[in-house]
């Protein structure tokens, strides 16, 4: 049976036999129905035979036979959906491109109707584990995908050799021997589809399209589990001789837990993919871990009015099918995890400014120097390292970009707050990028204010960026720091992956300590405020680690969870995440932090200009592939000596920060350096005035404080984050200095890391005149408030655990599941 876990709670299964079959491109054709709230339509899959199966097909069609006993143990026991042998399987062409224009409901429920969920629909009703279904006493191949709430209707085989003029895409001597079969041929045509060289990277596409449009020519068995999708082929018992083209006809559910159904600020309707725990299964079917590595096309139809943005090289202009519908079209041929396959679809609006302000803002700011070292990047010239596709790093022009074509989308209602700081700091910081990184890994960018209810401050997927509301206000730091953050994924998280999603360190821990890097150069600051800024950043991440590290379990707290089996899997292919699935994992911060501050030391054990020319030979080395950790600290190590002889080795550095729970070892000795800081010595003496202050009029007989009597210096905005955690240690502070306080540093005009700490002043010291920034907080800035619902409740105090559970009455609506989970935990 298939391990029953609970959906918000627990490890998150990857059942796909990735080692029997890969999938190496998609063809989505999708409608998208806000009244209905689904999305519904079609999804091609091109497929290859895996590593297992070439590695064993030598000793005959028993070769999969462990794959069958894994997925029965793993599998619910759900009834099959078996074709109706009186109902013709094979559609006409015509017939297909109809349904693909229309995207009628109806004509999915009439031609699919032997396939509904209703066992009467089709006469027949079979609880047989496919696993069981022999043929002379020999079991079919299973293909198993990923697949969670959805509503499958029909799988068919695609007729690929029906397409006009595929015959050259066949070399003539493999043209016998397989025309005998036309099944063979099938194969044969997709295998030589999916590996056409990269220079022929258009051609692929547009066979694709014209195979993906291509007849059925039968239907497939195929059963739904709580985690999968599993699909055979009677007689068919190898993946050898499966189909490589299946077309799955499918709908979303509106519950389904990949994308969201929302408004806009604006209050229009949208939906988007919001980085879910379970990934994109819930939006078409897909093999989930990250060795499957495939690119994709998508083709989107939605009511005139609406905006499709997508994970895409290109920037789609919509095409009317008709009145009132547009069809926007996107592709990548980078291959990549289908995890990172993002859309979003709303009334969003293009902001944009005067265009000799944004030339003027690109040219004064691609002028970074590039490092000594690496002076000129064009010194990869060798061949990559990863699988063929037309990649930028060896692409002369692409190598001298240093800042890519990009777009900024939003409501109508954020348009201006967007042009005054973010459309002004996208081109700063990805020079900043360049000249550290070099080349960039995607040709595109498009930024997009995503609704208040999502759930991170920042998402980035290939050629997008979701950026939260709450970055906006308060001036251009947060929103600077965080759009570096994002940029820097481009390189760590998906041009380099984790192998493993266990080691999401790989990708967060690189973009937290890369994101300083960045705004540094972005700011153009000199080597003394750079280092200022360095410092009081990392005793702020320190703060936070010690906190989380308190008020955590042990088990999310550790980088490697799965220590010497990281990266391992079943013969399948199939395996988990470690507590994937648990709820409150995806407020934690423990994978930036740790990573950070192992990356922060390893650059000062190393020094900064040694360990960034390691980071770009990395980057060139590793690009377009999977890594583990041994991957990145071996190279390092490697490229110097010296650190071996000190005793820093892989061994070590695991033990010390990466398989162990809690505060790292050497980071506890490496003792509080910044205590010398002079950004840091200010704050110290502003707190120092504010508690002195403090105690001098609960002693006084004075109602009121005048703002001269004690001089406050202005304070940058990590400043001020550091003065108000310092003075919430405070046991009391009077409503008159709150007040001062409030009025001193302008705190309800700051941005949203500043907002949330006095919000945190407000509760502590029940300060009802800021009741109403508590309310506005937990509105507005969603991405950030879950544990202020929390602290209101602590308290006890009838007033705030009011104002809590008012605040949430009106946001769980459209609260994403994990944040709503966690706060009615909290409340109730």
């Amino acid at each position: 049976m298939e391990t029953q876990l609970d959906p918000m709670k627990d490890d998150l299964p990857l059942l796909a036999n990735t080692s029997y079959m890969l999938v190496k491109h998609y063809v989505l054709d999708l409608d998208v129905d806000f009244k209905g709230k689904v999305i519904e339509g079609s999804i091609v899959l091109f497929l290859e035979t895996g590593s297992q199966h070439r590695k064993t097909s030598s000793a005959g069609k028993e070769c999969c036979q462990s794959q069958f006993d894994e997925t029965c143990e793993m599998r619910a026991s759900e009834p099959c959906h078996i074709p109706m042998i009186n109902v013709p399987t094979c559609s006409s062409k015509t017939e297909y491109n109809d349904f693909a224009i229309s995207g009628k409901e109806e004509a999915t429920a009439d031609e699919n109707s032997n396939h509904s969920n209703n066992e009467q629909a089709s006469g027949i009703s079979s609880s047989k584990d496919p696993c069981d279904i022999e043929n002379h006493g020999n079991k079919d191949f299973l293909l198993v995908l990923d697949c969670c709430d959805l509503a499958v209707l029909k799988v068919e085989e695609v007729d690929v050799a029906a397409v006009s003029g595929i015959e050259k895409l066949i070399r003539p001597a493999k043209l016998t021997g397989v025309s005998q079969e036309l099944e063979n041929l099938r194969n044969q045509i997709v295998h030589e589809l999916v590996t056409l060289p990269a220079d022929r990277w258009k051609e692929q596409l547009h066979y694709s399209t014209l195979c993906s449009q291509a007849p059925g020519c039968g239907e497939l068995v195929f059963c739904t589990g709580t985690w999968s999708l599993e699909i055979r082929k009677s007689g068919i018992q190898t993946p050898a001789d499966f189909p490589h083209a299946i077309r799955i006809w499918y709908k979303t559910k509106p519950e389904g837990r990949s994308v969201t159904w929302t408004t806009d600020q604006s209050g229009r309707p949208c939906v988007y993919t919001m980085g879910s725990p379970i990934n994109n299964r819930a939006l078409f079917p897909c093999q989930e871990p990250p060795i499957a590595l495939s690119t994709w096309q998508a083709s989107v139809r939605t009511a005139a009015g609406f905006v499709v943005l997508m994970s895409g090289e290109n920037s789609a202009e919509p095409v009317q099918l008709r009145e009132g519908v547009l069809s926007w079209y996107y592709y990548v041929s980078m291959p990549m995890p289908a995890s990172t396959f993002t859309v979003a679809v709303g009334c969003w609006q293009e902001v944009k400014q005067q265009s000799f302000k944004q030339t003027a803002a690109i040219e004064t700011n691609t002028e970074f120097p590039l490092p000594s070292s690496q002076t000129d990047f064009r010194w990869h010239e060798e061949t990559c390292g990863h699988m063929e596709y037309p990649c930028r790093f060896q692409n002369p022009a692409a190598r001298l970009q240093a800042v890519i074509p990009y777009r900024v989308f939003a409501p109508w209602c954020l348009m201006e707050s967007c042009e005054e700081y973010l459309l002004q700091l996208i081109p700063q910081c990805l020079s900043a990028a360049y000249a550290t990184l070099g080349t960039h890994p995607f040709s595109r960018l498009d930024v997009l204010i995503v609704p208040s209810n999502f759930s991170s401050l920042g998402m980035a997927s290939p050629h997008i960026i979701f950026l939260s509301q709450s970055v906006l206000p308060g001036g251009s730091h947060l929103c600077g720091t965080r759009l570096c953050h994002e940029i820097a994924h481009a390189w760590f998280g998906l041009a380099i992956g984790a192998r493993d999603w266990t080691e999401e360190w790989i990708s967060e821990g690189f973009a937290t300590f890369l994101e300083d890097i960045f705004w540094a150069r972005a700011q153009q600051l000199s080597h003394d405020e750079i280092k200022g800024q360095q410092e009081l950043k990392g005793l702020l991440r320190w703060r936070r680690l010690r906190d989380e590290v308190q008020n955590s379990e042990e088990e999310l707290q550790v980088l490697r969870p799965k220590k010497e089996s990281t990266g391992e899997f079943s013969e399948s292919g199939a395996s988990v995440v470690k507590y994937g699935l648990k709820a409150e994992k995806i407020f934690m911060q423990v994978h930036y932090l740790k990573g950070y501050f192992l990356l922060r030391s390893l650059a000062k054990t190393i020094g900064e200009v040694s360990y960034l020319a390691s980071l770009r030979k990395f980057v060139v080395k590793f690009h377009g592939q999977l890594v583990l950790s041994q991957d990145f600290l071996s190279m390092l190590l490697e490229d110097i000596p010296k650190q071996k002889e000190s005793g820093l080795t892989v061994e070590s550095i695991f033990q010390n920060w990466l398989d162990t729970s809690g505060i790292p070892k050497p980071l506890l000795e490496e003792g509080e350096t910044w205590k010398e800081c002079q950004l840091v010595q200010q704050v110290s003496g502003e707190v120092t005035k504010w508690t002195q202050t403090n105690r001098r009029i609960r002693k006084s007989s004075k109602k009121k404080m005048k703002q001269d009597e004690v001089v406050f210096q202005q304070l940058l905005p990590d400043q001020l984050v550091l003065l108000l955690e310092s003075l919430l240690e405070e046991k009391t502070l009077c409503p008159r200095i709150l007040q001062c306080l409030e009025r001193t540093y302008q705190l309800r005009e700051q941005d949203a890391e500043v907002r949330h700490r006095w919000c945190e002043l407000v509760i502590k010291h029940k300060y009802e005149p800021g009741y109403g920034d508590v309310e506005r907080f937990l509105r507005e800035d969603q991405a950030m408030g879950v544990y202020l619902y929390g602290e209101l409740m602590v308290n006890e105090d009838a007033k705030q655990q009011e104002l809590a559970r008012k605040c949430f009455a009106a946001a769980q609506e459209h609260m994403d599941a994990s944040s709503a989970k966690v706060v009615a935990e909290m409340l109730f």
